[in-house]
């Protein structure tokens, strides 16, 4: 038996790259029986397998997953939960400091999934050079007050290139944002020819319901792979509570517990430390209003 890890995943066959070689895998029909809650196997997960005589295998066994990256779709029979990727060990947000501007309550609302889905978030900010880095800084610096981690980035000049390259070196990444924030190009500063293939596969990905959906690794040079996420806006937080995301806010969190009233909501109460957070400068008012906006629409949602 071998142990590898999962690299593509399409119509119910795995690829499965290991020590020895590639193989072509189907899931081994017992762990297959049940209620279907959720994907069994997925890209990044870890697997052992009993190779065949033709070339192809079986895999037996998946491992404990230590996170993923998971979409709930709501289905007659249940919530149905879609694995993106498992075990990724980052998700890099990228976003252009101008054309496009840079839409930060999308980040924002972003940077809560990760957190709700513990996988640690990067945010990258690329075409610095259409801004200069000063300003990059005036528009991505309370993220990095916060806590998170920042990379400056452009493609053009090369500025970060060697910076991301380090820090997706032998690492499983996810990779998300929106569209025209020149992802490829950078991609393609870093290793000629992977934003190619990573944008190939996302347009394969974006196509309509009835097309066959291939999710797959893209190995790199240096080691590690990463994995191109489309779709989080589609990771909606219906299935999140209001009262949960002020954890999901780390300026927020540490708060709570100070607040005068436990079921506060932040928002008009005496005795709110969020607020008087707020109004001492420590809580940018932009992801203050994030904060409300996420609130409130998971509140509209109950009703």
């Amino acid at each position: 038996m071998l142990t590898g890890l999962i690299i593509k995943a399409q119509s119910g066959f795995f690829t499965v790259r290991t020590q020895e070689g590639d193989y072509v895998c189907q899931l081994r029909g017992r762990l297959k029986k049940g209620p279907r809650t959720g994907d069994i196997a997925a890209i990044g997960d870890r697997v052992r397998i009993t190779p065949l005589d033709d070339g192809s295998g079986v895999i037996e066994e998946i491992l404990p997953r230590e996170r993923a990256i998971v979409r709930l779709d709501p289905r007659p029979r249940g919530v149905y939960r879609q694995i993106l990727l498992a075990n990724p060990d980052q998700v890099l947000f990228t976003f252009a400091c101008a054309r496009p501007e840079p839409r930060l309550r999308m980040l924002d609302r972003y940077l809560v999934i990760a957190e709700k889905q513990k996988v640690p978030p990067v945010i990258v900010a690329n075409k610095v050079d259409l801004v200069g880095l000063e300003a990059a800084r005036r528009l991505f610096g309370l993220y990095e007050e916060i806590g998170y981690r920042v990379l400056y980035t452009s493609a053009a000049e090369g500025l970060g290139v060697e910076a991301l390259r380090d820090l997706l070196r032998e690492k499983l990444s996810a990779l998300a944002g929106p569209s025209g924030v020149g992802k490829s190009s950078l991609l393609n500063a870093m290793q000629p020819g992977l934003g190619l293939a990573v944008r190939e596969i996302s347009h394969a990905m974006r196509k309509g319901r009835h097309t066959t959906v291939v999710r797959q690794l893209i190995p790199l040079e240096e080691g590690g792979y990463v994995a191109d996420t489309p779709g989080w806006k589609s990771l909606a937080l219906w299935d999140t509570e209001p009262e949960e995301v002020d954890a999901y806010f780390p300026e927020i969190a540490p708060l709570v517990a100070d607040c005068q009233f436990s079921d506060c909501t932040h928002t008009h109460e005496p005795g709110c430390a969020v607020r008087a957070a707020l109004e001492a400068g420590q809580i940018a008012p932009a992801r203050y209003d994030s904060y409300l906006r996420m609130r409130s629409g998971l509140e509209r949602k109950r009703l």
